[in-house]
């Protein structure tokens, strides 16, 4: 592997001048049009090979009219907070705008441990308690492979035209029939300075080789993101990469962990032991990073210059959700760009809303002139989504990561 690493120059200078803040946002509506191919699958979570017979599809009884009420899970952190009171504005601004009360629970914290909990009730044709819920790409893309998602009703989401262009008709959900998009972000590498001896972690060779680290860098369970960072160090291409250079990447992993330079994989947890130093380096997602730098500035992040990956999570509504249109009403109601505006304000995700940028332009200047929140045509060009993949080979896939994971 043979890599460069810094941030562009205008990230390093963004950073400097204190641009990046907890409210502030990974990208812009603009940033997410450059990139068409954004949907094709990505991110938080690990794969999994999971399936399972789909179910009759046989329609819930809809408590929506006769109960004012919505339950949500969602990631940690995915949400605007109000720091003094700690409750969540946006979701209590829809509260109060149609007397529906949101149930939200931040009980996601990696894809595939949150399918392993829904399956058996999907699977056995029962209501899950839950009737909106956020999947990346692919987890989304297979909950609809298998029945276990309901199609929206469009006439109760009438906000949905705002979503942005690139994102209307992703291969596993043409028209959005079933989905919308909640946020999208990057992955990388984030250190910590007090960790690392004062030292920048600038490349996926160094995280895996530099044996300072040894011991201290944790990896991501999402098989896309880590696998994904390896192989474009290695030079390949995450649109078009073959069985074989799956195979390398994984063996490079190993030769790492065999080293003792890898202490675990961890989902959304590795925020806290990265911000306490007990973890030197790791791959991370951008939004959680920029959210932690506001508590400790000289916290590191590194988009590699060989690539890093791109994805995006999805409103869900699962079969046999009990408030369906409720449901729909909620995601209408962030589909709103006053809205969603002021959720990735607070997040530091990308958001795929259109009319969002325009707003958080005019509600906050520093905004607009942050490129981790509007990156640049040269951000956007190196990064790259990881390709769709069929059952058999997500199945084949999944075994090998993991065998290294938890071997």
């Amino acid at each position: 592997m043979n890599e460069q690493n810094p941030l562009p120059p205008e990230l390093t200078a963004a950073l400097a001048r204190g641009l990046v803040s907890r409210r502030t946002l990974m990208s812009s509506a603009a940033g997410i049009a450059a990139v068409a191919a954004l949907a094709a699958c990505g991110s938080k979570g690990r794969a999994a090979a999971g399936g399972g017979t789909p179910t009759a599809k046989a329609a819930p009884t809809d408590l929506s009219e006769t109960d004012k009420v919505v339950n949500w899970s969602n990631w940690p952190e995915y949400i605007d907070v109000d720091d003094k009171t700690q409750r969540r504005p946006t979701i209590d601004a829809f509260t109060k705008q149609t007397g529906i009360k949101v149930n939200y629970t931040e009980d996601y914290n990696d894809n595939d441990e949150f399918y392993a909990k829904v399956r058996p009730l999907l699977a056995a044709g029962k209501d899950t308690g839950r009737d909106v819920w956020v999947s990346t790409d692919w987890m989304a893309s297979r909950l609809i492979r298998l029945g276990y998602a309901q199609k929206l009703d469009l006439a109760n989401v009438p906000n949905h035209d705002n979503v942005e262009d690139s994102l209307r008709n992703v291969p596993w959900d043409p028209g959005r029939l079933y989905t919308l998009p909640w946020q999208s972000g990057f992955a990388g590498i984030a250190f910590n300075p007090k960790a690392t001896g004062g030292r920048k972690v600038e490349s996926v060779d160094q995280l895996l080789t530099d044996p300072t680290l040894k011991g201290k860098v944790t990896l991501l369970t999402e098989m896309r993101d880590t696998v994904g960072l390896v192989l474009m160090a290695m030079g390949k291409k995450l649109a078009t990469f073959t069985d074989a250079d799956f195979d390398a990447a994984i063996a490079e992993l190993q030769k790492a962990k065999d080293a003792g330079q890898i202490k675990g994989f961890t989902g959304n947890d590795y925020t806290k032991p990265l911000a306490a130093g007990d973890t030197a380096a790791c791959f991370a997602w951008t939004g959680d990073v920029v959210q932690l730098k506001a508590d400790n500035p000289n916290l590191g992040y590194t988009l590699p210059t060989t690539g890093f990956t791109l994805w995006s999570d999805n409103f869900v509504i699962p079969a046999l959700a009990q408030h369906k249109k409720n449901a729909e009403r909620l995601i209408n109601y962030y589909y709103d760009p006053k809205v969603m505006a002021q959720v990735v304000d607070y997040v530091n995700y990308i958001a795929p809303v259109k009319g969002a940028k325009e707003i958080l332009a005019k509600q906050d200047p520093s905004v607009a002139q942050n490129p981790l929140i509007f990156p640049s045509a040269d951000v956007l060009a190196r990064a790259q989504v990881f390709k769709g993949l069929d059952a058999a080979t997500e199945t084949r896939y999944n075994k090998k990561f993991q065998a290294l994971i938890s071997g």
